[in-house]
């Protein structure tokens, strides 16, 4: 079995190929820059755009797995952002599976993101059966590749999962979550105490365990699934359990919500107050009864790992 993955020196990207690797699978291994990862093929290209050329690279694949995304556009101008986010992860998605279709790949299974379903809950945890309602321009980016995806999947057979993960954690975890574990590994004092929420994580073992499930399972076949960890955490919860992986005094003190929220909305950080402050719960129903798939290991065992 032969394996293209995009994104291969990224953080969940980079997680799969090593573990690929050990279970003795042919990889080809999609870097902009950079070493091999074991006995990956590297291939590079300088951007996943609507013109990338994927021919070579996808010869003998069986199955693409599509990390690779913009995450990020540091541009005021809204409109200009959303092309941006659109030139890579929904026309650059879009090129690449109609590429793997035609050259006979069996499955492509991609990255998605929990923000294409919203960005909070309100005591009714988000589901596959939810009306998409992306809350920014990266979620909105990702919905149309998704729609795009399921019409090739139509059109050619090739068959398509996708995975909607809410913030993934784990050894070199990026954004925002490596920033908190910083905070809370320096004893600096934390604005959230007194936070009753709810937020549904997913360890980065939990998610690689997914991937390669579903790179075989006959029902993950064309569906689409929400992915999260068994138990959801509050924020004060959480940085609790980062505390105790790193063996870390934390201090946490109260703080009044609303003047977070504007101080917040000041620093241009909504998204990060709404990560903190707000709940975002995911039903794992489907992925458990059509595949059988449990989380492998426990928010505990995934933060242990990362301080090793």
């Amino acid at each position: 079995m032969k394996v293209l993955v995009t994104g291969a020196n990224g953080f969940v990207g980079n997680a799969l190929v090593r573990f690929l690797h050990q279970a003795d699978c042919d990889v080809n291994a999609v870097i902009r820059q950079g070493n091999l990862i074991g006995k990956a093929n590297a291939v590079f290209t300088k951007d996943i755009r609507k013109d990338t050329e994927w021919s070579d690279a996808l010869n003998g694949v069986s199955i693409v797995v599509h990390t690779a995304a913009r995450a990020h556009v540091i541009d005021d101008n809204v409109r200009e952002s959303l092309q941006a986010f659109r030139e890579v992860n929904t026309l650059g998605t879009l090129n690449l599976a109609e590429q793997a279709a035609k050259k006979g790949v069996k499955r492509f299974i991609f990255i998605s993101t929990i923000g294409v379903n919203g960005a909070v809950t309100y005591g009714q945890s988000f589901s596959e059966e939810d009306v998409p309602q992306p809350h920014n321009d990266y979620a909105v980016s990702k919905w149309e590749a998704e729609q795009g995806l399921m019409r090739i999947a139509a059109e050619t057979g090739m068959a398509v999962t996708i995975i909607r993960p809410p913030l993934i954690y784990g050894p070199g975890a990026p954004g925002n979550f490596r920033t908190l574990a910083k905070w809370v590994r320096k004893g600096v004092p934390l604005p959230f105490a007194r936070i009753n929420n709810s937020r549904s994580f997913l360890a980065l073992d939990n998610l690689i365990d997914f991937i390669v499930l579903s790179m075989t399972h006959p029902k993950a076949i064309n569906e689409t699934f929400l992915l999260a960890d068994s138990r959801d955490v509050s924020t004060s919860e959480l940085i609790t359990s980062i505390a105790d992986a790193y063996h870390a005094t934390y201090r946490l003190f109260y703080f009044p919500r609303k003047a977070v929220y504007y101080l917040a909305k000041l620093a241009r950080r909504e998204q990060m107050y709404k990560q903190l402050w707000g709940s975002l719960e995911i039903d794992l129903t489907k992925a458990r009864t059509l595949l059988g798939w449990q989380p492998l290991v426990t928010m505990d065992e995934q933060l242990n790992k990362m301080v090793k």
